[in-house]
């Protein structure tokens, strides 16, 4: 890394910073006294924006917005929603260089990523769009002819979300643009140390002419903002994104209020590449995918099974392609992997691999933090680590990579399953038996054979086991945020 290069071009990027706030029944606010949270650029350890946090006073006035523009909302044509969703969209593309940029400021992902994510999401606003004026209900046929029975699919009401900081910009739209298609209200509380990309959504369904109320953001200590609006009576959904032991801890909650939850928690994703899949070709698209945003991905491949026979060549292709990865600023315009978007994650990443190493495994390359400022770790590959380690059995969300071998189709199936997550996999194969036994057998809520083509708003984006509840994306978008209610007449 070129630290001088890194620190001009992080200097020049934090002038142009998000002004951050809450927004609360079309309002938005900062200032007044309010506690304020200092957001750190990971790459530099520089605070480039002060973030203010709700009081109790705007919590009740961000509840009882939502629930009053929920009595017209509810009314309101999918037409008009369908309007304002196309143009947030309209406004994403507009917008996504200034809002990619403070992604990587306060996110730390290198800025192409950033901005990808960004343009990528218009299509979940423009799905959301369409589909919303489709939300259909149905007549059944009577038993009787003076009979007629008919269901209806009615918004929920009031939405409580919680997004993460590693998509601050993709995990949030996905939520906001399902509650308001639906016809519900929604207070979002988005990534505090990764708030910018909410703050810009808030402006663009504000200036495309969302009515106040409809969306509501707050910030604050998450585990205090979190309890107080799944408590009150008036949110009756909530969404979360994020790690399973909180997720496990908000689904309690809301379960003991009996309101109905979408949970996408973290997962621990398996990749099969068998003997006669193109080796080379996985080796080289399983890097690009492994190191995307430092391996902050709930669906990063994070356990490489390799078939016996395939097992050198994949390794020793991954670790040359490894070796090219550039880590840097993401500001730099050869950066191809940013720093980890927070300090406390640097020793979290070296006790995977002290725990690897103790039990067998070999550093093939990696292994450390890199010199200088900023969370920078190195991209690390790790063989001839054992089941048990702690990196085969907890999720790094990091840039590790652990291969290990394998000899057959049943042994490798019983691997990958014997975690209890299930939010993603992945499989090479040119062999249609191995691809349909991989479809048949994998515990996953998603499947990728031969490439990466998951997370697209018009397919559901989900987990089962611990790795979560529901689906976000695809027709199944709006289940979580709308009732069916059966109507039976008799003339």
């Amino acid at each position: 890394m070129n630290t001088a290069n890194k620190s001009e071009q992080s200097a020049l990027g934090d002038a142009a910073y998000e002004q951050l706030c809450l927004y609360i029944d079309g309002e938005f606010i900062a200032g007044g006294g309010r506690k304020e949270q200092d957001v750190v650029n990971p790459a530099n350890g520089r605070v480039i924006g002060k973030l203010p946090h709700a009081s109790k006073e705007d919590l009740d006035r961000a509840l009882q917005s939502a629930q009053k523009a929920f009595e017209s909302w509810k009314k309101s044509s999918p037409l008009e929603r369908s309007r304002i969703l196309r143009k947030v969209a309209e406004l994403t593309r507009e917008r996504s260089k200034d809002i990619g940029r403070n992604i990587t400021l306060d996110m730390g992902k290198p800025l192409a990523e950033a901005i990808g994510e960004v343009v990528s999401c218009s299509e979940h606003c423009e799905w959301h769009a369409e589909e919303c004026r489709r939300i259909y209900g149905r007549v059944i046929p009577p038993r009787l002819p003076n009979v007629r029975q008919m269901v209806l699919r009615e918004p929920i009401g009031v939405c409580a979300a919680f997004t993460p900081w590693n998509f601050p910009y993709n995990q949030a739209i996905r939520k906001i643009a399902a509650a308001i298609g639906a016809g519900c209200t929604i207070i979002i509380k988005g990534p505090e140390d990764a708030p910018s990309a909410v703050v810009a959504i808030a402006r663009m369904f504000h200036d495309a002419g969302l009515p106040p109320g409809v969306l509501n953001v707050v910030w604050g200590v998450p585990a205090e903002i979190s309890d107080y609006l799944i408590r009150s009576p008036i949110v009756q959904k909530v969404s979360f994104t994020g790690s399973v032991p909180v997720g496990k801890q908000l689904a309690a909650l809301a379960g003991a209020h009996m309101k109905r939850v979408t949970m996408e928690l973290g997962g621990h994703s398996p990749v099969i590449v068998f003997d006669d899949a193109e080796v080379e070709r996985a080796a080289d698209m399983l890097v690009a995918f492994k190191f995307r945003n430092a391996g902050q991905v709930c669906v990063s491949p994070t356990r490489f099974y390799i078939q016996q026979q395939a097992y050198d060549r994949f390794v020793a292709r991954f670790i040359e392609k490894t070796k090219a990865v550039k880590v840097g600023d993401g500001l730099a315009a050869d950066t191809k992997m940013g720093p980890l978007a927070h300090l406390r994650r640097m020793p979290a990443m070296l006790k995977f691999v002290e725990d690897a190493t103790a039990r067998g495994g070999r550093i093939e390359i990696g292994g450390e933090a890199l010199g200088g400022e900023g969370n920078f770790f190195a991209p690390t590959v790790l063989t001839n680590v054992p089941d048990d380690s702690m990196v085969m059995t907890s999720e790094p969300f990091g840039p590790i990579a652990p291969c290990v071998p394998f000899k057959d189709l049943d042994e490798v199936l019983g691997r990958a399953n014997a975690l209890p997550y299930g939010l993603s996999s992945y499989a090479f194969t040119t062999n249609t038996k191995n691809a349909l036994a991989v479809q048949n057998g994998l515990q996953a809520g998603m499947v990728n054979i031969n490439h990466f083509g998951q997370a697209l708003a018009e397919t559901p984006f989900g987990g089962i086991k611990e790795s979560g509840i529901g689906s976000e994306g695809g027709f199944e978008t709006f289940d979580g945020y709308l009732n069916t209610k059966f109507v039976t007449q008799m003339d």
